[in-house]
Parts: C-alpha cells; sequence; structure tokens
C-alpha cells in the first residue's frame, strides 16, 4: 500500500471515513514528515504537535464524521491567528505575539473537523509575492531548494507539494495563492469575491484578498473550497448581501470529479500592467500555455485569442492600493525600523497618501473592474500564462530597492493581481514541466461565480495531462 501521504485528500477522507485510518494515525504521519522535511523547506514557522494530536483525538470523539473536512490535516497561515498559538506575521515587529482568540477562517477550518498541524511560512504581513523574510528562514521550492516558492502562501505551497500536508488554505490579494501554486507545481484556486464567508474580500481595502484552497489535484481543491465555505444549519453562513452564487448545484467536489462540458476558451498573453512595465513571458511559460490550449482543441473546447484594451490607469491605481494596505500595520516610531526595507518603503508611501488619492485610486480600480469583465464576457473562461518566468531564484528580488523590488514582482506575476481587483475567479493549473523539471502552469480565468466552469476545465486537463503523477525530488 502507498504511504499516506501519497495519496490525495479525497482518498485520505475516505479512508478516514471507513475507519482504515485514524485522525492521530494520519496527523502523526504528517507531524513526521514535517519533522524530517522542513528543517531544510521552510514550509512552517510553528509546528504544533501535541496539540495537533490532541485536536485529532477531539475530532474522533466528539466531531461528526459529516463535517466535510473531518480528520484531514491542514496548516495555518502564519497570517491568521490561532488563540494560544505564536502568530508573527512574517516580521520581526509581532515576535512572541500569542493571540487569545482565533480568526474566523481558522474556526472555519476547525468547525469543518480539519487538523491543525502549525503555521505556514509567509512574507512580511502577506505583502510580498515571495515568502522570503527576515523573521523565519526562507520558503524553499521542494523541485529545487535553491529556488523561491513565491508568496504570500509560499509555506502552504511548499508543504503541500513536498508531501507535508494533503493540501491547504491559502489567501490571494494579488495572486498570493496562484503565484506559489505556480512555482510548486500545484492547482490553487483564487474564488469570486464574495464565495468564501470567511475570506471573502468585501471586507478588505478594494475588495483584493480572498481565501482559498491549494492542492495537488482539482478534486482535492474542491473538497478543501467546500469546506471553507462555511455552513450552519445546512445554508451558508454569509455576513454580507453580496455574494457568489454556490447552493443552487451542490458541493464543488462533484463538478471537479465529473470535469464535464465543452467551452469557449479565450487565450491572451497581454496583462493590465503592460503599459507601465516592461513585461516578458519567458519561453517556457509560452510552452505550458500551448501545451495547455493544444490539450484544450483535443477535448473539443472552442478556442480564441484575445488580447486586452490598454488601460494606463491601472498600474498607479493599484500601487495607491497596496501602499495603502500597507500603511495600517501597527508600528510607529522606533518600531518601523523592525521592518524589512520592502514594508517600511510601502508603510511609508501608505501614509502619505491623502484621502483625494485613495479615493481616485479605488474609483479607477472600480472603472477597471467592469471593463475588464465585460472584454472577457464573451468567453466561458480566459487562458493566460500562469506567471512570465520560471520559478524565481532565492534572493533574486532586491531587498532593499522598493521601488525596483515592486517592479521585479510586477514582471514575474502580471496575469493575478487583476484578477484581485475585477473579483473575478481563476485557478493556476501545472501543465508542464521545463527541461531540467521545473513546474510551468497556466492559469484559467472565469466569470463572475464561474469556479464550476474552471473546476471542470481543471479537471478534464488533469485527465489529460496527468501532473497528479509528477513528484519533486524531495518528495
Amino acid at each position: 500500500m502507498a504511504d499516506l501521504h501519497e495519496l490525495t485528500a479525497l482518498a485520505l477522507w475516505q479512508e478516514l471515513q471507513t475507519g482504515h485510518v485514524s485522525p492521530r494515525e494520519l496527523a502523526a504521519h504528517y507531524l513526521d514528515r514535517i519533522e524530517r522535511l522542513n528543517p531544510e523547506l521552510g514550509a512552517f514557522v510553528t509546528v504544533t504537535r501535541d496539540a495537533a494530536l490532541e485536536r485529532a483525538d477531539r475530532v474522533a470523539s466528539e466531531v461528526p464524521r459529516t463535517a466535510p473536512l473531518w480528520g484531514l490535516p491542514f496548516g495555518d497561515k502564519d497570517l491568521w491567528q490561532r488563540a494560544g498559538v505564536p502568530t508573527g506575521f512574517g516580521s520581526r515587529l509581532m515576535a512572541g505575539f500569542v493571540p487569545d482568540s482565533s480568526d474566523e477562517i481558522v474556526q472555519t477550518m476547525d468547525d469543518a473537523g480539519a487538523v491543525s498541524l502549525g503555521k505556514t511560512n509567509a512574507p512580511e504581513f502577506g505583502l510580498p509575492a515571495y515568502t522570503e523574510s527576515l523573521a523565519a528562514p526562507p520558503a524553499r521550492n521542494p523541485w529545487n531548494p535553491e529556488l523561491g516558492a513565491g508568496g504570500s502562501s509560499g509555506g502552504a505551497a511548499v508543504a503541500v507539494a513536498s508531501g507535508m500536508l494533503p493540501f491547504a488554505p491559502g489567501s490571494d490579494g494579488g495572486g498570493s495563492i496562484r503565484i506559489p501554486a505556480a512555482a510548486c507545481g500545484l492547482v490553487g484556486l483564487k474564488p469570486s469575491r464574495g464565495l468564501v464567508p470567511a475570506g471573502s474580500g468585501i471586507d478588505s481595502l478594494a475588495g483584493l484578498v480572498v481565501d482559498g484552497p491549494l492542492a495537488r489535484t482539482t478534486a482535492d481543491a474542491a473538497l478543501l473550497l467546500d469546506g471553507m465555505i462555511a455552513k450552519r444549519d445546512g445554508r451558508i453562513d454569509h455576513h454580507y448581501t453580496l455574494r457568489a452564487p454556490y447552493d443552487d448545484d451542490g458541493p464543488f467536489l462533484g463538478t471537479a470529479v465529473r470535469g464535464e462540458g465543452r467551452f469557449q476558451l479565450g487565450v491572451m498573453t497581454t496583462s493590465a500592467w503592460d503599459d507601465a512595465y516592461e513585461i516578458t513571458i519567458d519561453s517556457e511559460a509560452l510552452a505550458a500555455l500551448d501545451a495547455a490550449v493544444d490539450a484544450f482543441t483535443a477535448i473539443g473546447h472552442g478556442i480564441e485569442q484575445t488580447a486586452l484594451t490598454p488601460d494606463p490607469t491601472y498600474a498607479p491605481a493599484f500601487r495607491t492600493i497596496w501602499q495603502a494596505g500597507a500603511a495600517r500595520i501597527p508600528a510607529e516610531g522606533e518600531a518601523l525600523d523592525l521592518l524589512e526595507p520592502l514594508t517600511k518603503w510601502l508603510v511609508g508611501r501608505g501614509r502619505a497618501l491623502s484621502a483625494r488619492e485613495l479615493s481616485e485610486a479605488l474609483s479607477a480600480l472600480t472603472a477597471f473592474e467592469r471593463s475588464l469583465i465585460a472584454q472577457l464576457s464573451s468567453f466561458d473562461a480566459v487562458l493566460t500564462p500562469a506567471m512570465a518566468m520560471r520559478p524565481r531564484p532565492v534572493g533574486w528580488y532586491d531587498p532593499d530597492d522598493g521601488e525596483r523590488n515592486f517592479a521585479q514582482q510586477v514582471q514575474y506575476t502580471p496575469f493575478t493581481s487583476m484578477l484581485n481587483v475585477s473579483g473575478l475567479p481563476a485557478i493556476v493549473l501545472p501543465v508542464s514541466q521545463t527541461a531540467d523539471g521545473l513546474p510551468m502552469g497556466v492559469q484559467l480565468i472565469g466569470r463572475p461565480g464561474g469556479e464550476r466552469t474552471l473546476l471542470s476545465l481543471a479537471a478534464q486537463l488533469e485527465r489529460r495531462v496527468r501532473w497528479q503523477l509528477r513528484y519533486p525530488p524531495t518528495w
């Protein structure tokens, strides 16, 4: 029989349901994997072994097996607070901070019956697209530890790609699920704004940050997404009048398993950043896009090339919002010196903004949202490269020059942030590998509330490409 970590999350759930493995046995297996692999890869910043085993026992004895994620291990992103567990936010500023209450997404995962094994690595306050803070070792790519894992959900991606977790939740404010998924060869789904109640995006500045799953397979991503959509008394516990549709067609897992339908797909290599930065797409990124186009054509989907209308307002408006978000970091006076240079630069720029500048940026991004949705509306989904480049080496980003650092992040990830601005769902899929074995992916963009189409397309592509059979050398 295969080792437990070689099974998909869905297969593990079935093993748990039949009693072939207990929550404690499963947690212990993954904790042993973490003990062996984490020192080299930096996926976890805190491992809560004793608490995890106690929690596994409580799940077995107290939580109904009908809970959607019953007994499955996961990790809390270190931007999320769990009562009694150190939460560092990837920053020296927060060293020693232990919250006395848990964030809603943490409680949601607990209510779903999952078992937290600790805190996964994240960059300082989740701001960069790479996970290399001064507060912890870098999150290293399991395919080549000299390379980074992307960010900000870098630790979560490393844990899943290396078999330290079966899946992991992440958050995405500019690509923070999809970037590490692409770097580490995973499925990473950013849901529609409003879909996941505990991470809806509606309560974040400009509606950017939503929570979603990282997994090795499409079905595993759908399983976790279903678990992240809280239900009480059979109904989704939404907190806002605005929400994405979910109830009508049942859980997403069934959609991901069936993988049915024929769709009209757009293909594009333009991005919202093209007017502001020199964006060059590597040949390996284009090869992955071509491979996906060939596969979808062979399956029978319609394919049409498309391109975005240039919008010079996007780049300055997004930069303004990113800086404004950093302005709220709780650092004053000498405490600012505990922040990393990029964060300190963002905080300074953010706090210098006027109310008029912020208002104008929000208006510009709202107009961009309407324009982008209209431009893509004739397609069921739109295909882009996942990233413009291969996974970046650890230390590649300039640590001291904020302007250059921001430009580097944009040049690696030009296709992600525009979907946070628009609230559209998007999924990254690990289509191909480079000559030296690195994962290269594509991104599928859906219509508002279009997760089912994305999961159907992903399942069809997975059956053809079979990326779930690829394992990094660290496996």
